[in-house]
């Protein structure tokens, strides 16, 4: 069943359909084509799923895409601001990883 939805996404307003089942981590990526939000654990606890709803650091994996409405979502991908890395996304700008003990999932 489809869900009509009104949300904004990285600062953009947007009026949507989703699945009443679908996670806001399948909604992302699959529908808005948005890889920067990945799957790690499936249960909440990695991190690599975290978004930011209304500013607060929410799991994408255990939230479904309907609970978003009227809310503003912020990914990895709307951080950054006039073309510059936001603090949380400059380590992963260069080519070289800085810790060779850490790798992002996906």
């Amino acid at each position: 069943m489809k869900i009509a939805i009104i949300t904004t996404i990285n600062g953009q307003h947007q009026e949507i359909q989703v699945n009443g089942h679908q996670t806001l981590l399948e909604f992302l990526r699959h529908n808005l084509k948005l890889k920067g939000t990945v799957e790690g654990c499936s249960v909440g606890v990695c991190g690599s799923c975290t978004v930011l709803i209304d500013g607060k650091p929410v799991s994408s994996c255990l939230t479904l895409a309907s609970n978003i409405e009227g809310k503003q979502v912020t990914t990895i991908e709307g951080l950054s601001q006039n073309g510059d890395f936001d603090p949380v996304q400059q380590p992963f700008s260069s080519t070289k990883p800085s810790s060779a003990a850490f790798a992002p999932p996906g």
